[in-house]
């Protein structure tokens, strides 16, 4: 936690003033028992009562400013550590912004919510109060225990008994809940997890009839959070009726042995109040730092939760010095080389795509997912990539925006490798439809214009015309400010693929991705979308994984994958001649005549 806190230096201001208010209203509080020491022993002993309205005015004055003092030490430290929560989730937020697909596998959606909610909002809390009471309870344990021996000293020795046993019964709660606090966090983190997959499988948990077992799943979740808070907080529990026990028997003894000091002469009646004031103080300041206690493990865990994200370093990083990539890529593959040789350079071709040798595998994987991958794809051209589920389309795919990092080879965009390119720039030349449409809530106009921040209307409209999302958009209520729902849940398959679709044509970049995203779209709707493409992406090169062989027989050149593997590159004749897991697949959708 005080790893996390040294983000507290633009505050340093504040806190120097919250220091100073709490110290004043501190000496205040401990000099009112003096004050009325001197009223009992100097004004209603001896019936001297101007003495006593102007001792009592007095009070009224120091009582006033220490109320005045407190309020603005509140004030300040709500608004330190709101403004540290801020701070801190903004920070944190920016960190995971540049996390690779590897962090958010091994931290969970569900987990990096919680941390950037729950888990700052636990350190916030405790950052209020350590402001004021972790501040104040130490000024008024000390202060009250020197006021204290100054009244009596002998009675004071009643505080060398007392305050080890309760420091101790501190110390025994805070070792005995800290662990279960880090427990709670992480309990949190399931319950989250099993709440989240509920809402988002909604559908198909209806669909089959499993709402049963979703409840169960979550009542066994919430069950063991349930057990866990129960079982710290009974452990918290005792905390309280032991300080209140401890201060009780106290007074006892303080009230017994001044009385008997006050029989002898030692003590005055207006010494002994005050003397038993300054231990309340003594005792609210320790019941002060054990509320704290009960807080501070919690806390503590959260601050290793969000810590463990702000120092996770992310795998994909940008180079210390990029390199731009070249309008005229050097051309190592053969095939591309000569047929270069028969047209004239064209500067102005951008989108210049390479594989060479690549090999990747997912952490902890046994096998790799895609092994000595080596292909090129021209501006002008489409290249579809075909094969079976898990042969590692979509993952080669995802190494072109550097999703990942290839393990072996290497990845060329306008020949220079794009680990030597910043991801910005990098990703500027891509347009990426997933293979699962992503919508945001807000219009359709704003969802489409999210692949080109400050696009007019008639771009906007014109993408929409090309990706086939004209018709069912103007049909809409509101056009393209119709609203689209959470996850775009009040929108088809289909209409969320073509809307993603338009996204990515109203940026005209250079290299477009479309990871399976036809998948939802009818023949005939897909026919289109492929035709209208071409018109669009004259000067930009594309890149199709499909499954369906109506959507790339048409491609330039098609890629066809097995286990990882290049199994044939060519056309679909060529392929179809050639390729014996292409021909499997063609045969699997489309009859002999349709082949023929």
């Amino acid at each position: 936690m005080i790893k996390l806190f040294r983000q507290l230096k633009p505050f340093s201001l504040p806190i120097a003033a919250i220091l100073l208010l709490v110290f004043l209203q501190s000496m205040g509080d401990l000099y009112l028992p003096t004050l009325m020491s001197d009223i009992v022993d100097k004004g209603i002993v001896q019936q001297d009562r101007a003495l006593i309205w102007r001792i009592g005015g007095f009070m009224l004055l120091v009582a006033g400013g220490g109320a005045l003092c407190s309020i603005v030490a509140s004030f300040l430290s709500a608004k330190v550590s709101m403004g540290f929560g801020r701070n801190t989730r903004s920070r944190m937020f920016n960190h995971v912004e540049n996390f690779t697909l590897t962090e958010f596998d091994k931290l969970g959606t569900a987990s990096l919510i919680t941390r950037t909610t729950n888990d700052i909002t636990q350190v916030q809390t405790v950052l209020t109060m350590m402001l004021r009471m972790m501040i104040g309870a130490p000024m008024m344990m000390i202060g009250g225990i020197i006021m204290a021996v100054s009244e009596d000293a002998k009675l004071s020795l009643i505080f060398v008994v007392v305050i080890p046993v309760l420091v101790l019964a501190i110390a025994y709660v805070g070792m005995k809940g800290l662990p279960l606090f880090k427990a709670i966090q992480i309990k949190l983190d399931k319950l989250n997890l099993v709440l989240r997959e509920h809402l988002v499988g909604i559908r198909v948990i209806r669909s089959f009839n499993r709402t049963d077992h979703e409840n169960k799943r979550f009542s066994a979740a919430n069950r063991d959070l349930t057990d866990t808070a129960i079982k710290v907080n009974k452990i918290m529990a005792l905390l309280m009726p032991m300080m209140m026990f401890v201060m009780n028997f106290s007074m006892i003894g303080i009230l017994y042995f001044g009385g008997i000091r006050i029989g002898n002469g030692d003590l005055q009646v207006g010494s002994l109040m005050a003397f038993i004031q300054y231990a309340m103080q003594i005792m609210f300041s320790l019941i002060m730092v054990s509320m704290m206690f009960v807080l501070i493990p919690r806390a503590s865990a959260s601050a290793i939760r969000i810590n463990e994200v702000l120092d996770m370093v992310p795998e994909i990083t940008d180079p210390e010095v990029a390199v731009a990539s070249l309008d005229q890529p050097e051309i190592t593959d053969p095939e591309v080389a000569v047929a270069s040789l028969d047209q004239p350079a064209k500067p102005e071709l951008h989108g210049f795509v390479e594989f060479k040798n690549v090999s990747f595998s997912y952490p902890g994987a046994e096998q790799p997912a895609l092994s000595n991958i080596s292909f090129s794809a021209r501006p002008g051209e489409v290249t579809a990539i075909i094969g079976g589920t898990g042969s590692g389309k979509s993952t080669l795919l995802s190494l072109i925006p550097r999703f990942y990092d290839v393990v072996e080879g290497e990845v060329l965009v306008n020949g220079t490798d794009i680990r030597r390119m910043t991801q910005e720039e990098l990703r500027a030349k891509i347009g990426y439809v997933p293979q699962k449409a992503v919508l945001f809530t807000g219009t359709v106009s704003d969802n489409i214009r999210y692949g080109k921040e400050g696009a007019t209307d008639e771009e906007i409209r014109h993408a929409a015309e090309i990706a086939q999302a004209l018709d069912f958009v103007t049909a809409m209520k509101d056009g393209f400010n119709s609203e689209i729902a959470q996850g775009g849940n009040n929108v088809s398959g289909g209409q969320k693929q073509r809307l993603s679709i338009a996204r990515a044509l109203l940026r005209k970049p250079e290299i477009y991705l479309f990871d399976d995203s036809f998948s939802a779209l009818d023949f005939k709707t897909d026919a289109k979308l492929r035709a209208a493409l071409k018109g669009e992406t004259t000067e930009s090169t594309v890149l199709i994984v499909a499954q369906r062989v109506s959507t790339v027989m048409d491609a330039d050149r098609i890629i066809v994958l097995d286990e990882g593997q290049i199994a044939g590159i060519g056309s679909h004749r060529e392929l179809l001649a050639g390729c014996d897991v292409y021909r499997e697949i063609v045969s699997s959708q489309l009859s002999e005549e349709e082949i023929a």
